[in-house]
């Protein structure tokens, strides 16, 4: 089944709204970091910032204006020490996983294939910050979301 335009660039626009938040947190995550996790967190903003600007560049290239990116975001991890900075990045990275789902079914195979990396990529990071795998397949997507549909 094709997907339509829309629907992919609903797609790319939802990737590039996690992005900009992503970039937003991780500017929490590595305040509260120092030595080699600080640096950890600056490598991690600067591949969000990537994606983000290759993102913008897909959804310009489809004649759509780009989602922008809001002045502030709530944080789902309040950040008072080096332990929450590491909980927020693992959070950070499953909600990734999530905004990119979107983009795995799309009809580009340059768009698949860049949606599976940033998936891939994304859950790498999450279990560099948590310090084990994620409890599921898919970090970030409800488990109902998995759960077949009732036969028709």
């Amino acid at each position: 089944m094709k997907r339509t335009a829309q629907s992919t660039i609903e797609g790319l626009q939802t990737a590039l709204a996690a992005e900009h938040a992503a970039i937003y947190g991780y500017g929490i995550v590595g305040a509260r970091l120092h030595g080699t996790q600080q640096q950890a967190a600056r490598n991690m903003w600067a591949a969000h910032r990537t994606k983000r600007d290759k993102l913008i560049g897909f959804i310009s290239a489809l004649g759509t204006k780009p989602v922008a990116a809001a002045a502030a975001y709530k944080l789902p991890v309040q950040v008072t020490s080096a332990r929450t900075a590491a909980q927020l990045g693992a959070v950070i990275e499953d909600g990734m996983v999530t905004a990119y789902l979107g983009l795995a079914g799309a009809d580009d195979p340059k768009l698949r294939r860049f949606a599976a990396l940033a998936m891939q990529e994304a859950t790498t990071r999450g279990v560099r910050w948590r310090g084990s795998a994620p409890a599921t397949a898919f970090p970030g997507l409800a488990t109902t979301a998995l759960e077949p549909l009732p036969e028709q």
